[in-house]
């Protein structure tokens, strides 16, 4: 009897893999499984462990220590506590979030949640709750989802921690960070975000935990770090999908 409840549960999923064959969410070819990568994908896709900067995540050749940070964190404390990705964000990487998050890729979240919760198990068991980096509102009606608010959520099914997707908003229309150095991407995102004010009350002493898809210099989750903070909450700490290391 088990057994079938088991298969009657797994039914809509075979069908629907009968209809649709799972596809690798990077380069498309046919999986055993839907949220997942080939085998050759897989082994291009070059996943973040310790050691690394105990602040900012920045992985080390050599182990340092729990406390080591790196020189830019030894020089100045960026405006979150921690930061830890995913994996590093190379040609592989790439592909895969530029799928999820311009492609309507969007079959991707639950494993990239799972992943999340597996690179930011630390910060998760410190966290009261997961705020997502905001789209103003413009972006978001053409790209029609905001891929950090996918994320969030994704990681809210792992982890049981609550998601308020709407607790920061992005006031003023900022253009792409792409090919801006760091000073014109702070400039760029300086004041572009606010706390809803009817989700205020939510921060009052607590300890955040902020996604986003790409970690490149730091500007945009510093900005809303420094928003939440003004917000009255006692901690940021930040976690995403894959971060530019610099050579």
């Amino acid at each position: 009897m088990p057994q079938a409840v088991d298969f009657l549960r797994k039914l809509p999923a075979l069908a629907l893999n009968a209809v649709l064959p799972p596809r690798c969410l990077s380069c498309g070819e046919l999986v055993e499984r839907s949220g997942a990568l080939c085998g050759p994908c897989w082994s291009d896709v070059v996943f973040l462990a310790p050691p690394h900067c105990a602040c900012c995540g920045l992985p080390f050749e050599f182990d340092m220590g729990p406390d080591a940070l790196c020189g830019a964190c030894t020089r100045a404390r960026p405006a979150y506590e921690r930061a830890r990705a995913v994996m590093r964000y190379n040609d592989a990487s790439k592909r895969l979030i530029l799928g999820f998050k311009h492609g309507d890729r969007t079959e991707g979240a639950p494993a990239f949640g799972a992943w999340l919760a597996r690179a930011g198990a630390a910060l998760i068991a410190e966290a009261d709750l997961i705020v997502p980096v905001p789209l103003h509102r413009w972006r978001l009606l053409t790209r029609r989802y905001n891929q950090a608010a996918l994320l969030a959520h994704a990681l809210g099914r792992e982890t049981g921690l609550p998601v308020v997707s709407d607790l920061l908003v992005r006031r003023r229309f900022t253009p792409p960070q792409g090919r801006l150095s760091l000073a014109a991407r702070e400039r760029n995102v300086a004041g572009a975000f606010a706390v809803k004010p009817a989700r205020a009350g939510y921060l009052d002493g607590r300890r955040v935990l902020l996604i986003d898809d790409v970690l490149t210099t730091g500007a945009t989750v510093s900005a809303c770090a420094r928003t939440l903070r003004r917000g009255g909450v006692a901690s940021v700490e930040v976690l995403v999908l894959a971060r530019v290391l610099r050579a």
